[in-house]
Formats: C-alpha cells, sequence, structure tokens
C-alpha cells in the first residue's frame, strides 16, 4: 500500500449554517441588532436560562474583542466584533461559554466555536432587555485598575462617539448626530416583504415621513430585518411623538395585502435601490 493510500484525510470541523436574522427569538432582537450595527456606547443585562447569573451585553468592548470576563466574575459580551463562521447566534454563545469557565479578568477572543448552543439555548427569553445609553466609554474600566494601554483605547474611543439617543415610547429607534446631520434609525421586527410594501403604498402618498423636516432616505437591511433610515433637522426629543403616531399609520399599511398599484410599485422600486445590506 502507498503512502497516499496510507494517508487519512483531516477531519472537516462541523459548522453552524448560516442563520439570516440571527438574533430571532431573543429578548429584544431589534436592540441586538441596532447595538451590533450602529449603537456607539451601550450596554444591557440579560439573564441566563436557569440562572440568577447575567450577562452584560455591550455594543464594543475595548479593541473591539469579543468579551470578557470582569474580575467580579460578570461576563461581558462585545457585539461589535469580526467573525464570520456561519451563525452569529452560535458565536456569541460560544464566547459566554468560555467565559463561564474562565478565571475572572480573562479576555475571551472570538474562535471558530463548531456546533453548539445559540443563544437562544442560553438566554432567558422573559429577561428583560433594557438598553443604557452611554456618552462616553468609561464604563469600560468601572471597578478596574487602568492600565496605560486601557487608557489609551479608552481616549481613542470616547473620541469618535456620535451622540445617541433612544426615541421613547417605540422600539428601537436611535437617533444619531453626525457631523452636522442627524438621522433616525429605527429597526422593525416585520418580515421584510411585507414592510417594503407598506412603505411603498405610504411613499406613494407621501406618508412615510416623520413630520415636517423630515425625509426618509433609505433603508439598511440587517440580520434578516429592515431598519429605516430617516434624516430630520430638529433636536431628536421632535421626533417622539411622530415615531408613536407613525405605528398605528404603518400597521394599517401592512394590513392592505391589496396588490400594489403601478406608482406604489415604483415607489418600492425606489426604496429597494436604497438599500444597504449590512449582514
Amino acid at each position: 500500500m502507498g503512502k497516499k493510500s496510507r494517508r487519512k484525510d483531516k477531519p472537516v470541523k462541523e459548522r453552524m449554517p448560516f442563520v439570516a436574522r440571527t438574533f430571532e427569538g431573543l429578548p429584544g432582537e431589534a436592540d441586538w441588532i441596532a447595538m451590533r450595527e450602529f449603537v456607539p456606547s451601550a450596554t444591557a443585562a440579560v439573564r441566563l436560562l436557569g440562572s440568577e447569573r447575567t450577562l452584560r451585553i455591550c455594543s464594543l468592548l475595548p479593541g473591539a474583542s469579543a468579551g470578557l470576563v470582569r474580575p467580579d466574575g460578570e461576563i461581558w459580551v462585545g457585539l461589535q466584533v469580526a467573525h464570520n463562521f456561519g451563525d452569529i447566534s452560535r458565536d456569541l454563545a460560544s464566547v459566554v461559554e468560555a467565559g463561564l469557565l474562565a478565571e475572572p479578568g480573562t479576555p475571551l477572543p472570538m474562535t471558530d466555536p463548531g456546533v453548539g448552543p445559540r443563544l437562544q439555548d442560553i438566554v432567558d427569553p422573559t429577561s428583560p432587555f433594557e438598553v443604557e445609553l452611554h456618552d462616553v466609554f468609561d464604563w469600560w474600566v468601572e471597578g478596574t485598575d487602568d492600565s496605560p494601554q486601557t487608557l489609551e483605547l479608552l481616549a481613542g474611543a470616547n473620541e469618535t462617539i456620535a451622540p445617541t439617543v433612544r426615541l421613547e415610547g417605540v422600539d428601537a429607534a436611535y437617533a444619531t448626530d453626525m457631523g452636522g446631520r442627524r438621522y433616525l434609525r429605527w429597526v422593525m421586527t416585520h418580515d421584510e416583504a411585507p414592510l417594503l410594501d407598506a412603505f411603498s403604498r405610504l411613499r406613494a402618498r407621501s406618508a412615510d415621513g416623520l413630520g415636517e423636516g423630515t425625509k426618509l432616505i433609505g433603508m439598511f437591511r440587517a440580520h434578516g430585518l429592515l431598519a429605516p433610515v430617516w434624516e430630520f433637522q430638529d433636536e431628536a426629543e421632535s421626533l417622539v411623538a411622530p415615531a408613536q403616531a407613525f405605528v398605528p399609520v404603518l400597521a394599517e399599511a401592512l394590513a392592505d395585502d391589496a396588490p400594489l398599484t403601478a406608482e406604489q410599485r415604483s415607489a418600492r422600486s425606489a426604496l429597494t435601490s436604497r438599500q444597504l445590506t449590512i449582514r
């Protein structure tokens, strides 16, 4: 028998299948997406299933790390981290698994986790997910001895923050001031096709704005959901009442299952051309 015949192929590590709507089933699905994709500095606590232990879900951690175990043993998970192993929910759950076995003060890298539990398998679905926005990243160093490297990362990160507020009374709508231009990004949990149809109906009759000085300029596609984006002129507080009033207007458009008219199809085409897929 030749050497080639005797050589065994290396086993291929099994990978999780891709899941488009990776945060579906978690409490606050839309807020998970917002924190991962465009909210600069935010945290939220969530309980582990069958335990009183909590995780601190963070928009961004020092050095864009995947996670860390704090000196008090609390596990922090960073959402804005680069990885591509098939299922984002599985990737992040593996960070939690590593944290449960790690010593306090241990950083948690992102590695190929293979097949295993997803966030939906380890997070209590009844746990509240209340997002706390921060003006700076100083929460990174709460209760720790600040190293020069960490303080340098902190100073650099604080310089990049765009002021952001979450609108009251609606889900996952975040207003941001970016260099003198103001945008509202609103992650919506409706299925993509019906939601796009609904916005097409509203756009065709010029009803897709949120009051004077606002304009729907496009949509993000992220993790299986759409996030319409409006540009606005006044302070974010001025959007609260119009956004709340927009909810039943959108619901009515969603309930309309009549075929789109020619004008509405044209509006749909225009909206589709202004979509930006993030994930």
